[in-house]
């Protein structure tokens, strides 16, 4: 399912929800942690009710991956008050936790932030910049999300497709949803945990699971494309963390997140 809205659906059943993790929404065999992460935004959002329609703030443990297909969403409602709502939701398959989630709910609007340290990422031109592709060049799998999010990257980062990576630790990207539509708090999720990993720039390619994600929604997006800037700040202990902030078409702020992901360190 190529629409987001559709392949991020729930359906409540008895006290919870079920949904149908769509395969395409994956990288190589594993589904992206970010469109986890929505679909347990979505059950939250149905669970706290009109009063409460966004989330604000999400913080995901990735207990074991799950598989494509039927899931099993519990939710338990912690609190409801006037302009927030805590919402605990956790995904499982075969009566097993694969996903925990805390997700904080409110109503966002689109006003200017009244002060911010930040300023948009620089980017060339959406046109002059490299489309990725669901497979792309010289890796070993498949990145079936590329078919459904229109990702640019910033060509002066892509040293590291030609054995070259800068080490800066930084990736940068404009990002779209495949399916045309606008984004919203749900799909900025998905675009708060990127792909590639920013390892790649630090010359250290392959899987990077991620363990623990913690985001933050601060505002609705104007509608067009978004830019996407990840970084890294240490690399230590088979661990790395991965900082993303996302600005809107307006040049606006409008989510962060930062992730504990494992990464393979070869030997000296």
């Amino acid at each position: 399912m190529a629409i987001f809205r559709e392949a991020s659906a729930v359906v409540e059943r008895g006290d919870g929800f079920t949904a149908e993790l769509d395969p395409q929404w994956s990288v190589g065999d594993k589904l992206h942690g970010g469109y986890l992460l929505a679909v347990l935004g979505r059950a939250a959002v149905a669970r706290a009710g009109a009063g409460h329609p966004h989330v604000s703030a999400v913080s995901g443990t990735f207990v074991e991956p799950p598989e494509p297909g039927s899931a099993d969403i519990r939710v338990e409602t912690l609190r409801t008050g006037r302009s927030v709502a805590q919402v605990r939701a956790e995904l499982v398959q075969h009566g097993r936790v694969r996903v925990s989630s805390l997700i904080t709910l409110g109503q966002l609007d689109s006003t200017d932030a009244h002060w911010s340290s930040l300023e948009p990422v620089e980017l060339p031109d959406e046109q002059e910049c490299y489309q990725a592709t669901v497979e792309p060049p010289g890796a070993t799998f498949k990145v079936p999300l590329m078919g459904v999010i229109d990702q640019r990257m910033d060509p002066r980062q892509l040293g590291f497709a030609f054995g070259k990576p800068s080490e800066a630790g930084v990736l940068s990207s404009w990002q779209r949803l495949g399916d045309g539509s606008d984004w919203d708090p749900l799909s900025l999720l998905v675009a708060l945990d990127p792909v590639p990993p920013v390892t790649y720039d630090l010359g250290l390619p392959g899987w990077v699971p991620t363990i623990q994600l913690t985001a933050y929604v601060r505002r609705l997006p104007a509608p067009g494309p978004i830019r996407v800037r990840l970084s890294a700040t240490e690399v230590g202990g088979d661990r790395i963390d991965e900082v993303a902030h996302v600005w809107d078409s307006t040049g606006r702020l409008v989510a962060q997140a930062i992730q504990l992901a494992a990464v393979r360190i070869p030997s000296a």
